[in-house]
């Protein structure tokens, strides 16, 4: 397997402000997710209402993680932005953007139910410095504060997370393996568990923080680069600098910030890779409790969810 001419090193995990970096940052095979949906998006799915789903068979080896060389430098002049044109001026910190990103993390938190499909993409370096992308898909529901259901396929693997509010339970459906925890009383808790006591990564956990308080004092550079079209929507294009990490959001305008689409480029990295997710939101998704909990098939094999060492996550 091409794996075996990975170079594993240690991720950035450096005090920056998002935890971005938990979706970006590894030079190691992980598997990979990232949900979406909007309000009533037409493609997303509906959400599921039983304990159990049959998943696509997925080869069951590890993903990729980092990215391409990106920059935060504003962009030339657009259909939809002709006045902006590139400048060699270092960019600061507008306070517009900032508290933009400000009000997207208000708005997050004011939601109490969502569904998401998240379409990403990671690289993965390999030893000779060269990236090598991979896909993934997450289909997610949440019920705040504790209760989840991700399904997450990528080009390597399938995996998928329930958490009716007392257990979290992850399943390997092709290999038939299964785990359970005891679940902290939120999801941002249960998002810290996984990460520092199992070097497990949470589908999507960056929205989880985000619809956390959180200073952005650590952000040294935040610029505004004006409208942009996602998958129809409109939104503002954000460029935001910080500790090891280049990073953008699509907000959607309107009533409705929600993060459309998000790029982040590793710096600590010569080869700059690049994890990206576009996310597609449904506001009113309907499910019933049956849908967070996980009935384990009758040969499927129970596990042990060891706590790990310091090091890169793993799905």
């Amino acid at each position: 397997m091409y794996s075996d001419t990975l170079r594993k090193t240690a991720c950035t995990a450096a005090a920056v402000l998002l935890p971005l970096l938990f979706v970006s940052c590894h030079r190691q095979s992980v598997t990979e997710q990232t949900p979406s949906a909007q309000q009533q998006d037409a493609n997303a799915p509906p959400a599921g209402t039983s304990g159990t789903e049959t998943a696509p068979a997925a080869q069951d080896s590890a993903t990729p993680a980092p990215a391409r060389d990106a920059s935060a430098t504003a962009p030339g002049a657009s259909d939809t932005n002709p006045s902006r044109a590139p400048s060699g001026a270092a960019v600061e910190r507008d306070p517009d953007a900032i508290k933009a990103l400000e009000d997207m993390g208000r708005y997050l938190r004011t939601l109490n139910a969502f569904q998401i499909r998240s379409q990403t993409t990671r690289d993965e370096v390999l030893i000779d410095g060269q990236n090598a992308e991979s896909g993934g898909v997450v289909d997610m529901i949440v019920a705040r504060p504790n209760r989840l259901r991700a399904d997450v396929t990528t080009d390597k693997q399938q995996r998928m997370y329930f958490n009716d509010g007392k257990t979290f339970m992850v399943w390997a459906p092709r290999m038939n393996y299964y785990a359970t925890i005891p679940a902290p009383a939120t999801l941002r808790e249960l998002a810290d568990k996984l990460a520092d006591q199992y070097n497990l990564e949470l589908p999507v956990a960056d929205l989880f923080y985000w619809g956390d308080s959180r200073s952005t004092d650590q952000i040294t550079s935040a610029v505004d680069l004006g409208p942009a079209q996602i998958d129809g929507v409109t939104t503002e294009h954000y460029a935001f600098r910080q500790d090891g990490a280049d990073w953008q959001v699509w907000i959607q305008q309107g009533d409705f910030p929600l993060p459309r689409r998000l790029v982040i480029s590793t710096t600590t990295d010569p080869a700059r890779p690049r994890f990206t997710s576009v996310m597609n939101w449904n506001l009113a998704p309907s499910f019933n409790d049956a849908a967070f909990e996980f009935v384990p098939p009758r040969d499927a094999k129970r596990i042990t969810l060891v706590e790990a060492p310091t090091g890169d996550s793993q799905q």
